[in-house]
């Protein structure tokens, strides 16, 4: 029954993740700010997953503490933890459906990392000698590496300092299974973190604008409330 759990508990985790990696503000800012850049399709993926990865350690960082905190109790408190755990999950789930209930079904607040950049020579001088054309091109060069790097750093920034707090229960529900839950959790994390952020940017990329995944950022709170609820109940029930 115990890999039943685990097998639900993963299950859940990869959903939470991979549906909150859908809200438009985990990859819309991408594909924006590679039109200003004029990055190529495979730059804009490898920077949408760099970002991604700067979202997952903060997340797993944070999860650390919980998991942390949770082996510790659960070596005092021994069989009654898996209840404790289980009706935290609910109590969490339940305040995400109150808050998708009150309105407020999506709690970042983003702005969507794009960064334009335009350089005016509008100096009326004319150099028709080699050395003031590779000068300027040296300037241009220089110029939209550090634009490029602006970019980079600041969409890294946007999903870093902005962690998946619904993933943090989920942390919860794998305390019992010690620190191999907590690695298997933060693997499941990171793939489906990363992936929904690659999947749906290069889906955009490739011409499908009429993606529309409002519903997702309109409806995460409840959708991520759903699943805890469930998950809580499936602990309190069966892991004994």
């Amino acid at each position: 029954m115990n890999d039943a759990i685990l097998g639900t508990i993963l299950f859940t985790g990869f959903t939470v993740a991979f549906f909150h990696a859908a809200i438009p503000t985990h990859w819309l800012p991408f594909v924006l700010t590679a039109r200003v850049q004029k990055w190529s399709p495979l730059k804009t993926i490898a920077v949408t997953a760099f970002a991604g990865s700067g979202h997952v350690l903060v997340t797993a960082l944070l999860g650390f503490l919980v998991a942390w905190c949770g082996i510790v109790l659960n070596e005092r408190i021994g069989s009654y933890f898996s209840s404790i755990a289980g009706g935290a999950l609910i109590l969490f789930g339940l305040y995400y459906v109150i808050r998708q209930l009150r309105g407020k079904g999506h709690g970042h607040s983003h702005g969507h990392g794009g960064h334009e950049e335009h350089c005016q020579c509008g100096h009326g001088h004319h150099h028709d000698d080699e050395h003031g054309e590779c000068h300027r091109h040296d300037v241009a060069d220089v110029s939209e590496r550090k634009s490029d790097w602006a970019a980079i750093l600041s969409l890294f920034a946007l999903l870093t300092f902005s962690p998946c707090e619904g993933f943090l229960p989920v942390y919860v529900s794998g305390i019992h299974y010690g620190w191999a839950g907590f690695f298997l959790l933060t693997l499941i994390l990171s793939v489906g973190t990363v992936a929904g952020m690659v999947i749906f940017t290069a889906l955009t990329l490739a011409g499908m604008k009429k993606l529309n995944l409002e519903f997702v950022e309109k409806y995460e709170s409840g959708i991520l409330g759903g699943l805890l609820v469930l998950l809580g109940l499936f602990v309190v029930i069966f892991e004994h």
